[in-house]
This record gives structure tokens, C-alpha cells and sequence, in this order.
């Protein structure tokens, strides 16, 4: 049995993405219920140190959209890091959902030869495509979507591993 390189992210981080929405959905229920502004919730950290719930939504967002156009080899989309809101965090995910949509099997399947280069102000990673994906993109956008779990877990957000999961195949 074989798998595709495009079977490997771009449904699997479309996926990801769409379970990252309806937990934000659960999270915007939870603040009305309780009779508090949701911005509470996109400001939430679990250390002073680290990144704000409405940044690990955006780093997980733009790991998708960049290991998506990379992968394809078009250009990445800009967003930019200005939502505040939880509905605004929805949009951001519903955009980077919407242009996963863009990428082709084809446009994926046919770079798994590519070298895929990542460039950070400290330095450079080089990536094969498989590398890429099984050492960078997806412990990344799995990390950043499990901190925004824990986050509204950790503020009685009634979310459990099926909500992390979202609907099985």
C-alpha cells in the first residue's frame, strides 16, 4: 500500500483546521453562556512567556497555508496577524480552509522530489517534502492546535479529545 504526499497533509490539516474552528465555536458558546466577552478567551496564555490563544491559531494557520503552497510550489498567502476576536480567528481559519482547497493532488503529489527551504532570522532549514511535512509541518500545526485545546480546557471549556479529533473516517 502506498500513501500520497497530498493524502498526508492537505486533508489531514484541512481537517485540523475545521476541528480548530468548531472548538472555537464551543469556546465562543462557553463565554456567552457564562455571560463573558470571548476576548477574554483569545487572550488566554498558559504562561506569561508564551504565545496568546489568537497566536497559536494564527501560527497554526500559516503553517497550514505555508506547507500547503510550499508543498505545491505557488506562493504563500499574507495574512495578516490582526484578529482579536474568536469570530475573526474563525475567519482566518476559514481562509487558510478555503485556500487548501486551491492545492491539487497533482500540484502535491508531483514535489515529492522538491527541497523545501524554510527561513527564519536565526538561520535556514532544508527539508525534503516528506521531512518536511513528517518533522516540521505537522508537529507544528499539531502543537499550536493542542495549546489552543489546552487553553480552552484549562478555562472550563467543555471540549474533550473527540472535539481534538473531530469525525473519524
Amino acid at each position: 500500500m502506498s500513501i500520497s504526499v497530498y493524502e498526508i497533509s492537505i486533508p489531514v490539516l484541512s481537517r485540523g483546521l475545521s476541528n480548530l474552528s468548531a472548538i472555537l465555536d464551543k469556546a465562543a458558546a462557553h463565554a456567552a453562556a457564562k455571560k463573558y466577552d470571548s476576548v477574554v478567551l483569545a487572550q488566554l496564555r498558559l504562561y506569561p512567556d508564551m504565545h496568546p490563544l489568537v497566536r497559536q491559531v494564527q501560527i497554526a494557520c500559516d503553517t497550514a497555508k505555508g506547507a500547503a503552497a510550499r508543498i505545491a510550489g505557488v506562493e504563500v498567502p499574507k495574512l495578516e496577524d490582526t484578529e482579536t476576536t474568536l469570530d475573526e480567528l474563525k475567519q482566518r481559519i476559514a481562509k487558510t480552509a478555503d485556500f487548501l482547497k486551491t492545492v491539487t493532488a497533482a500540484q502535491v503529489d508531483s514535489a515529492e522530489g522538491r527541497s523545501i527551504e524554510i527561513k527564519f532570522p536565526n538561520g535556514a532549514w532544508k527539508f525534503t517534502v516528506l521531512s518536511y511535512l513528517a518533522d516540521f509541518v505537522l508537529p507544528n500545526f499539531y502543537f499550536h492546535e493542542s495549546m489552543v485545546y489546552a487553553l480552552l480546557r484549562k478555562s472550563g471549556v467543555e471540549i474533550g479529545k473527540s472535539d481534538f479529533l473531530g469525525a473519524l473516517q
